[in-house]
């Protein structure tokens, strides 16, 4: 059995396909990836695209196991304030972690890997003077190691791929009184003037929805993982229907009843004055590295995002009457819903004899076994697959009009069955291909045909840069080189100025380009060829080197 759910709805991104995003993707620089390359960026902003794919090298290395036990390591170190981390730091908090964790046992010399992760920058290494005991090791310089902001992140991204579970595909019913409260209390302290409370409760929405987005998201993808798990375990979405059912239905009541609740409480907020709560909440804002002005329009953009999950009139333009974000939701989950019930409803169908296909075979197997002899063996099996019974096969004439229709089975010509299909049921296979007749000689005349005519284009072409292509006659090789540059530059016609098409070509080391006229007098270029004369409705044809 099988169903299919869609992907992800549009309602489960956060901010939707038609509004703003609540927030921007955790670790993009704003301007792109590549924008960190500027003088004066430092830190994470100073990852480029290239850098920022490379941390992920680890996780595809062949020590990878390694690599990850000692970035444990070095996480374990960071939650006890202990940043800066020597190899013999390192070693000794992967021995630490090995007593709760066998695996970690199995890193062998860390300073090998702590290069690897500096060199993928994962990790920041940075000399330390203080450890020499004489001079010879003062100027060795040890090497300390710490995390870089990129690697951490990249680490942790690792590890929350590695520690998903199930639980994390749920739809978050219970977070729509608290996106209530905040709502309500947001529009108080916006009325109030509260900038710290504006900052708090705006930040607070804006992470549930995201958080409830992403919920939403792991749970349809889940179902999708059901779905194809039911080809091959029904028992598996047999177990866990009615928790899904049960789950879906919650939710949808509940989003049904909060939604036109939520909608009033942003109306409400919208009352205070919009612009007012953006500046509250961008003046309370405490990122250092942020202008005022970008501050200002990230918090509009995250109060457009919540405006848009809700209904209404986003700040600065007026949407219409578009389905919201919820409202999309509630549609998806609806869906969802219905195709559990159809897949339900086709796993019922295949069991309704009473017997499960895995039952029968089981009794199938018994019957084998408790055979009296090989000949009743043989007959069940003959019984149950029907495997012996005569084959059929049907091969047409190689010429079917050299037989006529009229013409009795007994009389015609009898047709050339194959040992393989008759042995096997099967046809024969293809022969491999044949062997090719390589000639030598005609490939070397084609050749030296090819760059004759090549020399001959290239030459045709620098003399007609040289002596122009006007008040003489072109020969054929000069026609020929004409054409082709024409070919080429009017395929690449591209509007200059309005009403006005220029185009150029070049080939063989000669540009062709095509002006409009612009005099009164010159409404045609004529080119004297031996084909005849090329005339070009105001155009001005101009061949350069």
């Amino acid at each position: 059995m099988s169903a299919s759910f869609e992907s992800p709805p549009p309602a489960v991104a956060a901010g939707g396909s038609n509004g703003p995003p609540l927030s921007s993707p955790a670790g993009t620089p704003k301007g792109g990836p590549d924008s960190g390359s500027g003088n004066d960026a430092f830190g994470i902003d100073a990852f480029t695209l290239d850098d920022r794919l490379r941390l992920f090298h680890f996780a595809a290395a062949e020590k990878r196991g390694d690599y990850l036990w000692l970035l444990r390591a070095f996480d374990r170190g960071r939650a006890n304030y202990q940043v800066l981390l020597h190899a013999s730091d390192a070693a000794g908090l992967l021995r630490a972690l090995a007593d709760e964790h066998p695996g970690a046992a199995a890193v062998g010399e860390v300073q090998p890997l702590l290069d690897a992760l500096a060199e993928w920058k994962v990790l920041d290494r940075s000399y330390d003077g203080t450890r020499a005991a004489n001079l010879t090791e003062y100027r060795n310089r040890h090497y300390v190691y710490q995390f870089t902001q990129a690697g951490y992140r990249a680490y942790r991204a690792v590890e929350d791929v590695l520690g998903a579970t199930l639980e994390d595909a749920q739809l978050s019913r219970l977070v729509f009184p608290d996106l209530l409260a905040d709502l309500t209390a947001l529009a108080e302290a916006n009325a109030a003037g509260d900038a710290e409370e504006v900052y708090r409760k705006l930040g607070r929405l804006d992470s549930q929805l995201n958080e409830m987005a992403q919920r939403a998201a792991r749970f349809y993808l889940m179902l999708g993982d059901l779905a194809r798990t039911n080809d091959t375990r029904p028992e598996v979405f047999l177990a866990h229907k009615d928790a899904l059912l049960s789950h879906m239905r919650e939710f949808t009541a509940e989003l049904g009843r909060y939604a036109p609740l939520l909608a009033e409480a942003v109306e409400k907020v919208a009352v205070g004055g919009v612009e007012r709560m953006v500046e509250q909440a961008a003046e309370a804002d405490e990122r250092l590295f942020r202008s005022p002005a970008a501050r200002l329009e990230d918090w509009r953009q995250r109060w457009n995002g919540i405006v848009h999950w809700f209904g209404g009139r986003e700040y600065g333009r007026d949407t219409g009457r578009e389905h919201s974000e919820a409202e999309r939701l509630q549609d998806a989950t609806v869906t969802a819903i219905r195709s559990v019930l159809a897949l339900l409803r086709r796993v019922t169908e295949a069991r309704r004899g009473g017997v499960s296909r895995e039952s029968e075979l089981r009794h199938l197997a018994q019957w084998f076994t408790s055979a009296a002899s090989d000949d009743d063996a043989h007959a069940l099996f003959q019984a149950v697959f029907g495997l012996g019974a005569p084959r059929h096969v049907a091969v047409p004439y190689s010429d079917p009009e050299l037989i006529p229709g009229r013409t009795s089975w007994w009389e015609a010509e009898p047709v050339e069955l194959a040992r393989t299909l008759v042995q096997s049921g099967r046809t024969p296979a293809l022969r491999g291909p044949g062997r090719v007749e390589r000639n030598d000689a005609e490939r070397a005349r084609l050749r030296a045909t090819q760059l004759r005519d090549q020399a001959e284009r290239r030459g045709a072409a620098v003399s007609l840069a040289r002596d122009g292509a006007h008040g003489r006659v072109l020969d054929e090789a000069e026609t020929s080189a004409l054409l082709s540059l024409l070919d080429v530059a009017l395929a690449a016609r591209v509007p200059v100025t309005r009403g006005v098409t220029a185009a150029s070509g070049a080939a063989h080391g000669v540009r062709l380009t095509l002006v409009p006229t612009t005099s009164p007098g010159e409404s045609f270029t004529t080119v004297r060829t031996v084909r005849g004369d090329l005339h070009l409705d105001g155009l001005r044809l101009e061949v350069a080197g």
